[in-house]
């Protein structure tokens, strides 16, 4: 398990201020299972975490029982902590959430987007449109600016309730999401798909461009169906 100070390297100093210790635990633990460190049936105590973590046991325990409450681990009769395995008939409802809340955004982008929208579409172009050789090939990397690329195109529409629901729905099932980059052609056919789904938002073709978001979506969508243990095994070295 990764130590706190090296899970939250990247926060701002009032993000980590706000922020509790109990907090802190229950977001790296999370970053543990999304991440691979932690799989299902891996056992653990708290008085394993408190020492990895260099935290008191207090803190741990309050964040175990919010990811208990979440169906991500189970407490163990005298024998500490399990990871649960993933419901992947929740994941897939939240897979069709988001695709709603995409589509959506899609249609809205092709009607007509604002200027600032344009901006921000000219920008993820810059980045997605590139020749194969400049494309990058760390499958994490790809893995977040996926995420990252489909959260811009919801907040390009400056809808902040729809934005704040979708990035909730990205949080959640951002844990399995990952495996959807476990396998290296992934990677190329992120960036053709997005390519792909851009050209059809600036030529303003919702019916071409949402056809394609859909598809996009619904390869990764498929790619969880697929998930097994071994592969889980597997993701852990890319974590």
């Amino acid at each position: 398990m990764a130590s706190l100070a090296a899970d939250f390297e990247a926060d701002t100093p009032g993000e980590s201020a706000r922020r509790s210790r109990a907090d802190d635990v229950y977001v790296c633990l999370k970053a543990d299972i999304g991440s691979f460190r932690l799989v299902p049936g891996d056992r653990f105590t708290e008085a394993e975490v408190s020492e990895r973590l260099g935290v008191s046991r207090t803190p741990v325990r309050q964040a175990l029982f919010r990811l208990q409450q979440e169906g991500f681990v189970q407490v163990q009769f005298r024998s500490g902590w399990r990871v649960l395995p993933f419901d992947f008939e929740r994941f897939e409802q939240l897979y069709d959430l988001r695709t709603v809340y995409e589509v959506e955004a899609v249609r809205r982008l092709c009607a007509g987007p604002s200027a600032q929208a344009q901006l921000t579409l000219d920008g993820l172009a810059a980045f997605w449109l590139v020749p194969a050789h400049e494309r990058l090939t760390d499958a994490a990397q790809v893995g977040r600016w996926d995420e990252a690329f489909h959260c811009t195109l919801v907040e390009a529409v400056g809808n902040g309730e729809m934005t704040r629901a979708h990035r909730d729905v990205t949080e959640r099932i951002r844990i399995v999401r990952r495996l959807d980059f476990t396998k290296p052609a992934r990677v190329q056919a992120t960036y053709d798909e997005h390519a792909a789904i851009l050209r059809a938002i600036l030529a303003g073709d919702a019916q071409d461009a949402t056809a394609r978001l859909s598809a996009h979506i619904g390869a990764s969508q498929a790619e969880v169906r697929s998930i097994t243990l071994h592969q889980m095994h597997l993701a852990r070295q890319i974590g």
